[in-house]
C-alpha cells in the first residue's frame, strides 16, 4: 500500500515522501498514530502540485538573485569609518555594517551571514567583495571605505 508520510518515520522515511508499507502496519500502526495517510489520487494530485509550485519559486528567487548580482556590479556601496591619526580605522569593517549600509543606500537587504569577506577590513580603500545569494549565484559588490569627517 502506498501511503504519504506526514512525519519522519524511523526506518521508511521522511516527513512528505510517497512510501510502500505493509497494509497491516499501515491499518494498525501508520494511520492510527497520524503518521501517514493513504496515497490516493486527491493526495498525489496535491503533492505534484506543491512540488511544482516549489519549484517555480526557486526558479523565481534564482532570477532575482541574479539581478541583484547583476546590480551589484554597478553599485559602490560607501562605508565612513574614524580613524586615529596614523591613519588607521579604529576595530574593522563588519558584514553587518556592510550591509546596513546596502540596505541605507540601495534599499536591498542582504542577511549579514551572505557577506562573504575574504580578509578583515582594516584600511581605508576600495574593496571587491563576494555576496552569496543563492547556492550558485554570487554577485561582487564593490566598498569603498573612507574616512568619517
Amino acid at each position: 500500500m502506498k501511503v504519504l508520510l506526514l512525519q519522519d518515520v524511523k526506518g521508511h522515511g521522511k516527513k512528505g515522501q510517497v512510501v510502500d508499507a505493509s497494509d497491516g502496519y499501515a491499518a494498525n500502526f501508520l494511520f492510527p498514530k497520524k503518521l501517514a495517510c493513504p496515497a490516493d489520487a486527491k493526495i498525489m494530485n496535491e503533492l505534484k502540485s506543491k512540488e511544482e509550485a516549489k519549484k517555480h519559486k526557486d526558479a523565481q528567487d534564482k532570477l532575482k538573485a541574479q539581478q541583484y548580482a547583476q546590480k551589484f556590479t554597478e553599485t559602490i556601496v560607501k562605508i565612513y569609518a574614524s580613524s586615529g591619526a596614523d591613519g588607521r580605522l579604529y576595530g574593522a569593517v563588519t558584514s553587518k555594517e556592510i550591509a546596513d549600509a546596502l540596505k541605507e543606500q540601495t534599499g536591498i537587504e542582504v542577511d549579514k551571514r551572505k557577506i562573504v569577506l575574504p580578509d578583515v577590513i582594516k584600511a581605508f580603500g576600495s574593496f571587491t567583495i563576494d555576496v552569496k545569494l543563492y547556492p550558485d549565484v554570487v554577485g561582487k559588490l564593490n566598498v569603498l571605505v573612507a574616512q568619517k569627517n
